[in-house]
């Protein structure tokens, strides 16, 4: 009889921390009876009086948690008497608050995405980094998105704020206005209306405003990668990036900062796309101007290839599942 391996979810928005779970549930089946408890993402669910009587038994129950939320739902079943393994993912770079620390302490696995993130944990961690649905995320000729008039598209996706660095991308795509079939689109939440009105006022200030796309989160995101020929990641901070990976797995030739994230992990200058200091508009704009004049090539291709090669959800599967085997 198989092990149980359940996913817990409860979050009222899906998030790349969303996609990163249903990316890798269909590789745990050779191994695992796998479930997904909680609301908001794809898979098999489990309910909680299902939960209980798995937890309650005599089988062998791993529970992977992804938020300090669904750590604690979790630390309460075991308190009333309920036996599994219990391993919890850390998802941000930043230091972890005491609660946070201290319910990474209560489980029996922490796993981190990156090098940075494991140091700054100051526990015992895994590094297994996110993995791309190489199959789902995948480059397809002749998409043509309704909400964008242009031809040629700048993408770039994930949630709308200061640390993002949406500002920093908008006083250097001022490029566009030479290339008036060129589009930037910035495709994700926007967590306060003040910011979107003071970046669509750079955008006016450099004349720009009609080849700027603003664009609400959609389900519909990979159509953007694919119609996109370059993303950027202006970001300062990031847990993993998963859109990076996810827009190189489309053939985007990406642009993203260094050292913020998996960037330097993923990208090599160059070879496979481009990096750039964080907040350096001058860099991110001879960039952009190059790439729209064919003056560097556009590294799409050989994009793909390295997350074929390295970055696949396959890959982390297999990295998760050694995780969950060890002692």
């Amino acid at each position: 009889m198989k092990p149980i391996l359940i996913h817990t979810h409860f979050h009222k928005r899906r998030t790349g921390v969303t996609r990163s779970i249903e990316n890798v549930l269909p590789f745990f089946d050779k191994n695992f009876e796998t479930y997904i408890y909680g609301y908001n993402v794809e898979g098999k669910k489990i309910s909680t009086s299902k939960l209980k009587s798995l937890l309650f038994s005599d089988r062998e129950v791993v529970v992977h948690c992804h938020r300090n939320n669904e750590i604690m739902r979790m630390l309460f079943l075991r308190f009333l008497g309920a036996k599994f393994k219990l391993i919890a993912t850390r998802h941000a770079e930043t230091k972890p608050s005491n609660l946070t620390l201290k319910l990474l302490k209560k489980a029996d696995k922490v796993v981190t995405l990156i090098e940075s993130m494991s140091k700054n944990l100051g526990i015992k961690n895994s590094i297994v980094g996110h993995g791309v649905n190489v199959d789902l995320f995948k480059p397809k000729e002749d998409v043509v998105l309704d909400k964008v008039q242009q031809k040629n598209i700048i993408l770039c996706a994930g949630r709308v704020r200061k640390a993002k660095g949406q500002v920093v991308l908008l006083e250097a795509a001022k490029v566009l206005k030479d290339h008036k079939n060129w589009a930037l689109a910035i495709v994700g939440k926007i967590d306060k209306p003040a910011f979107l009105e003071e970046l669509k006022t750079i955008a006016k200030k450099h004349s720009i405003e009609s080849q700027v796309y603003f664009i609400d989160e959609t389900s519909d995101i990979i159509s953007y990668y694919q119609a996109s020929k370059i993303a950027v990641v202006p970001s300062f901070s990031e847990g993993f990036s998963l859109v990076t990976a996810e827009a190189m797995s489309c053939g985007c030739s990406v642009i993203a900062t260094k050292n913020v994230g998996v960037h330097s992990s993923l990208i090599t200058h160059s070879k496979n796309s481009y990096l750039f200091e964080p907040g350096n508009i001058s860099e991110l704009e001879d960039l952009l101007s190059k790439s729209i004049k064919n003056e560097i090539p556009n590294l799409g291709k050989l994009a793909r290839e390295e997350i074929l090669s390295n970055w696949s959800s396959k890959k982390e599967a297999e990295n998760l599942i050694k995780v969950y085997q060890s002692s």
